[in-house]
Order: structure tokens, then sequence, then C-alpha cells
């Protein structure tokens, strides 16, 4: 099966299921919502016709960002994590092995409790800022071993996010959005925000060739002309990169870094030139299948008459990710 859909026959038709797969998801969350609103409508307020203004609201303003940033978001950590399992050469390693999550929950936290009239905006600016000093900071520190720095480094952040919450606890429900992951609220400006940061996908794709040649072994890599240093340099701001936009966007969201490149392999093999990008549809569908899942989840909280529609996305995608992990390492410990 993973001969043929190398060929371009195969891999064309796993393309085309993945575009099938996406329609069907983008049109599930566009009509899927508390609000209860016609099919024909759903499709009227698309093409901006919409019999009544509040079904536009409703369709343009909330359920459709909301499918977007989880494609977008879901496709950046997915490559975030082929990238990231190429520098190591682990297939264990994932985004959070970098420590950009913890990173970042870091930097909101001490947003919220030393600036709390920034709101919204100054979070997600602040997410992003402090994802990427944590990539700055792994590749100063951590280049002779760039997982057990990245864990550690994740640790430290998070313990120092803590201590914060314990001094101020005021911003805990905000914050829990990055530490968990959540898709919910999300708006045309989180689009807008993150829609740009997809350019880094084709940058990734770039890449592939000498990706590959990185995994026969540094030896074969500087044989082949590599620099190792520079190419680790570029794959691994790139990799934080991804990652940064993404946790901005939709939060510290476990597995799908990991869980999507894994399946890209099964489908296609390790070559790069082909699991970047399919690896990338996989993230996509994966975390927008998901929200999917999480927004039609009611629980019981506690001291509420009603149950409370929808759970963070980062639940779904833990319960998902976690039973491949115990594969992985299976599959690790049989090797």
């Amino acid at each position: 099966m993973r001969a043929a859909l190398r060929r371009p026959a195969g891999l064309s038709a796993l393309g085309a299921v993945a575009l099938l797969a996406g329609a069907v998801i983008v049109l599930a969350h566009l009509l899927t919502g508390r609000s209860s609103i016609p099919s024909a409508e759903v499709v009227a307020a698309l093409l901006g016709r919409a019999s009544e203004p509040a079904y536009t609201v409703v369709v343009l303003d909330h359920r459709l960002p909301r499918v977007l940033v989880g494609l977008a978001a879901g496709a950046l950590l997915a490559v975030a994590g082929v990238l990231v399992q190429a520098v190591v050469r682990n297939p264990l390693a994932e985004p959070s092995t970098t420590g950009v999550g913890a990173g970042a929950a870091l930097a909101v936290v001490a947003t919220l409790v030393l600036a709390p009239d920034l709101g919204q905006g100054g979070a997600y600016v602040a997410s992003l800022v402090g994802a990427l000093a944590t990539g700055a900071v792994l590749w100063a520190v951590g280049r002779r071993s760039f997982a057990v720095t990245g864990v550690l480094l994740g640790a430290v952040l998070a313990a120092v996010t803590s201590l914060l919450l314990v001094v101020d606890s005021a911003p805990l429900g905000t914050v829990l959005r990055w530490l968990v992951g959540s898709l919910n609220a999300r708006t045309p400006t989180d689009w807008a925000l993150l829609w740009p940061w997809l350019a880094l996908l084709p940058v990734a794709w770039a890449l592939a060739s000498r990706l590959n040649a990185w995994s026969l072994g540094e030896a074969a890599a500087v044989g082949l002309g590599l620099r190792p240093g520079p190419l680790l340099a570029v794959v691994l701001l790139v990799a934080v990169a991804c990652a940064a936009a993404a946790v901005a966007a939709a939060g510290a969201v476990a597995f799908v870094g990991l869980v999507a490149p894994h399946i890209g392999r099964l489908l296609v093999g390790a070559d790069h030139r082909v699991l970047v990008p399919v690896a990338a549809a996989l993230g996509a569908l994966l975390l927008s299948l998901a929200d999917l899942v999480a927004f039609s989840v009611s629980v019981q909280v506690p001291g509420l008459a009603t149950d409370v529609s929808g759970v963070p996305v980062g639940a779904v995608t833990a319960l998902i990710g976690a039973p491949v992990l115990v594969s992985l390492v299976r599959r690790e410990q049989r090797a």
C-alpha cells in the first residue's frame, strides 16, 4: 500500500481524498453550532446573501474563522513535528519537545499579570514572542542535545508559570487556553493573524531534500556537501516559527505534531519531499476533526444546572495521541 501511494497516481488519489475530507469537515463545522441555522442560509451567508444579518455574523464571524484557524494550526503543528523529528532523528519528538508551548504560556501569564489592560491582543502577541524566544534559547544552549534541552527548558518555564499563577490566579482561566489548547471563540482577527504564517509551509517543503540527506547521518550529509550547522539552524527556526504561530492561535495542542507525521510515514514513507505536504494535510484534518468532536461533547460541571457544551480541543487530541505514543514507544523498544 505504501509503495502504491508513492506513485503519482496514488499521491493524486490521496490528495483527492484529503480535499474531500477537508470539504466535509468544513461543511460540518459551518452547519454545527448552538444557533440553529438552515443549511440553505449557511450557503447564502457564505455568498453574502443571507436573509438575516445574524446568520451572516454567526457563519462568517464565528464558525468559518474557527474551522480555518483549526486547519491552519493543525498543518503548522504537523510540519513542525516533521522538522523537529528530522532534527533530533527521533519519531517520538514533537513541537512540545522544543519547549515552545511552555514559553508561550509563561509569556501570556506574565503579560496578564503585569499588564492586564493589554487584553486578548496583548496575550496573542506575548504568546508568539514567548514561543520564539524559547526557540532562540534552545538554539543557544542546546545544540548538542535539542530533545533533552527542550524538555528541561519546558519544565523550567512551566514551573515559573505555576509560580506566577500562585502569586496571582486571576489569569488562570485565560491561560488554560494556551496550556490545553482551544479553538473556542475564534474570530476573523485570529485568522488574519495566523494565515500569513502559512508561508512557512513551502519553506519547509523546500528543505525536504536536505532533510533526506540529514536523515542518513551527519557523516553522510557532510559527504553530500551539506553544512550541518546552518542546516539545523534554518530547520529549527522554521519548526519553532510554525509551532509558535500555531500555539499563539490555538494553544499548546498536544500530539498533533506527533500523530500526523507518524500516520504520514505509514502512508507514504519517510521521503520528506512527500511527507511534509502529506503531514500538513493530515494535521489540518486531524485538528479540525478533533475540534468538531470537542464541540459536540457536553459535560456536567459541578454547581451548574445544565450541561456545558464543548470541551477544549487539546483534550480530544490528547486522547487520540496517547495510544499512538504508546505504540511508538513499543515499536522503539522492539527495534
